[in-house]
């Protein structure tokens, strides 16, 4: 085996160690010695690969944001044609591939929150784009944004344990989240959309008994 080879083959034996020590111990117990231990590695070997926790934590990110990004690149060449909205239907179908993944992906986020919340500033720069590219295609932005935003609610719900749907369930709306004819009838001109004035929020009532403190005053 090639030097570069065993270099790769090292540091993903590192990153799944990371993981592993994380889902079993939790995001504040992993330490490169760990590390170490879990892959098997010569404490010199790992730092060969990551200097710092934190290298271990962004590789994690990087691995992570890779893999989808790879997925949602494919999903467009494969069904774009299917669909008005080929940007918006590929990240709604990225969000459900995460679940195919979800403690990856969970792990990794919730150790570089732990650790260092600006670790995720790359992932949000991306999804910024994301975001302008589904506007850009999109007849209906706020619409389109709308759908996004509850692909990306159901995906992390369901990483984080938090959702109460059967898979069944949640397999189901994201089946009407990509299904463009759903929507139709919802969905406006961009300016009609921007233009359109939330409904205002009734007052609330003051309670009988207020009502009759204020007339005796």
């Amino acid at each position: 085996m090639d030097n570069p080879s065993r270099s790769e083959r090292s540091r993903n034996a590192a990153l799944e160690a990371a993981l592993a020590t994380i889902a079993r111990d939790g995001p504040g117990r992993l330490t490169l010695d760990a590390i170490a231990r879990e892959s098997g590695l010569s404490k010199g070997g790992l730092m060969h690969q990551f200097r710092t926790k934190d290298a271990v934590l962004k590789a994690l990110l990087d691995r992570q944001v890779a893999y989808f990004q790879n997925f949602s690149r494919s999903y467009m060449e494969e069904h774009g044609a299917e669909s008005s909205q080929p940007e918006l239907a590929s990240q709604i179908a990225t969000s459900r591939e995460t679940l195919s993944r979800p403690h990856s992906a969970a792990f990794a986020i919730l150790a570089a929150l732990g650790q260092d919340p600006e670790l995720l500033i790359g992932t949000r720069e991306i999804d910024a784009g994301k975001v302008k590219a589904i506007k850009a295609e999109a007849a209906d932005p706020q619409l389109a944004l709308l759908r996004w935003s509850a692909a990306r609610g159901l995906a992390l719900t369901a990483m984080f344990g938090l959702c109460p749907l059967s898979d069944k369930e949640r397999e189901q709306l994201f089946h009407r989240l990509l299904d463009d004819s759903q929507w139709t009838v919802l969905a406006k001109p961009a300016t009609q959309a921007k233009s359109a004035k939330p409904p205002k929020l009734a007052k609330p009532r003051a309670s009988r008994a207020m009502a009759v403190t204020a007339k005796r005053r």
